[in-house]
């Protein structure tokens, strides 16, 4: 689904990543943790198509995304990878339902269309009754999986998350890292995660240690996803949604 070849990355005389190689697999959960200032948000950015590295390939969903220029660059971004943030980001004289349709919206897609998707995925994240609601009306819990309903709304591929449960309360971020594993089984979802969140960390089907710009030795190949080995179907069909 994403694969880095020996990436680069200085912001003036501070290189923050150091040579990085990386494999993420569809269907993956995978967590990346390390201290701060060790490029993990940096690394998540360059995945997201937002940076782009001073040397190294990057390829996603089987496209080379550094040959791509702006515009077909931005469209890539809007239409195959989801985003989600540790603070949700959303557009406060909007509902619910506004808010995941943007980036619908932003693609072009037809408002009847756009708008059943909304709904659809609201009440998939069980908040059929708040689609109407502005955010000032939702709780920080409703608020990030409202967030979450708006990164899936245009099929991506994969979905980045920056510490999304770091604002959350204890209850709230359960529900959200359960949230992540039902969307990978049921919709066949593929998550990268930046996290100091150990639980979170452990329950993901990889973590990767990034220590100074490097991936720490300690970490192993991509196992297959829940349910995808060789002499295996997939235990769950992911639903068309």
């Amino acid at each position: 689904m994403i694969t880095l070849h020996n990436i680069h990355k200085t912001f003036g005389t501070l290189e923050v990543l150091k040579g990085i190689d990386l494999d993420i697999r569809p269907r993956e959960v995978v967590s990346i943790v390390g201290p701060s200032g060790a490029g993990k948000t940096t690394l998540l950015q360059i995945m997201g198509t937002l940076y782009k590295p001073d040397a190294g390939t990057v390829e996603i969903a089987g496209q080379d995304v550094l040959a791509l220029s702006s515009r077909k660059l931005s469209d890539f971004r809007c239409r195959h990878l989801g985003f989600v943030f540790q603070f949700h980001q959303l557009l406060p004289e909007f509902t619910a339902a506004e808010n995941v349709m943007i980036p619908a919206m932003i693609a072009r897609q037809r408002s009847s269309e756009t708008r059943r998707r909304a709904l659809e995925l609201l009440d998939f994240l069980g908040l059929a009754d708040r689609a109407s609601h502005k955010p000032a009306q939702l709780s920080g819990g409703e608020k990030q999986r409202v967030a979450v309903a708006r990164a899936l709304m245009n099929r991506p591929d994969v979905i980045l998350a920056d510490e999304p449960s770091g604002s959350l309360d204890s209850h709230n971020k359960a529900e959200l890292h359960n949230l992540f594993f039902k969307l990978r089984d049921e919709l066949g979802q593929t998550f990268v995660i930046v996290t100091h969140d150990e639980g979170l960390s452990r329950l993901t089907d990889r973590t990767i240690h990034l220590t100074d710009g490097l991936i720490a030795p300690t970490d192993t190949p991509a196992p297959p996803p829940a349910g995808d080995s060789p002499d295996s179907s997939p235990s769950t069909t992911p639903k068309p949604l």
